[in-house]
């Protein structure tokens, strides 16, 4: 997955890490949920190329709030300072929406983890982005 993960995440202007780090978190989740979405899309044509239905069954494995939620439990201990923060805010921010398979907490959960997702993405951090992307793909598959 890493080979492509560089150029796919590749953003022609990054925001600076202050510019990230004051958006609101929701909106961070919300373009961390469709890096994450694209990157396992990614993922799954390239390794399979088989049928889309059955390559999207393999993506909302890892990418639901039950999965994200539980890969945010082991990636956070990786985060830096900033990126708990965002992490944080995102998980503690009043949300108005729920998923359907999910509970309240991990709903939380997979949208600090989106938020993350995001913060990393806009600021141009690639490398990061693509272990922690990787990190969360892998968990599903231990489970």
């Amino acid at each position: 997955m890493k080979d492509y993960a560089h150029a796919l995440f590749s953003l022609a202007s990054p925001v600076s890490e202050e510019e990230a780090a004051a958006m609101h978190p929701m909106s961070l989740a919300f373009v961390g949920d469709a890096v994450q979405s694209l990157f396992m899309r990614t993922a799954v044509a390239v390794a399979d190329g088989g049928k889309t239905g059955a390559q999207h069954r393999e993506v909302t494995r890892t990418v639901n709030a039950v999965a994200q939620a539980a890969a945010s439990a082991r990636i956070s201990p990786a985060f830096t300072e900033r990126e708990a923060d965002v992490f944080r805010r995102a998980r503690n921010c009043h949300i108005q929406t729920s998923a359907k398979h999910a509970e309240r907490g991990e709903y939380r959960r997979a949208s600090g983890l989106e938020a993350v997702f995001g913060y990393l993405f806009l600021t141009g951090q690639t490398e990061r982005l693509a272990r922690f992307l990787e990190m969360a793909a892998e968990e599903e598959k231990q489970c």
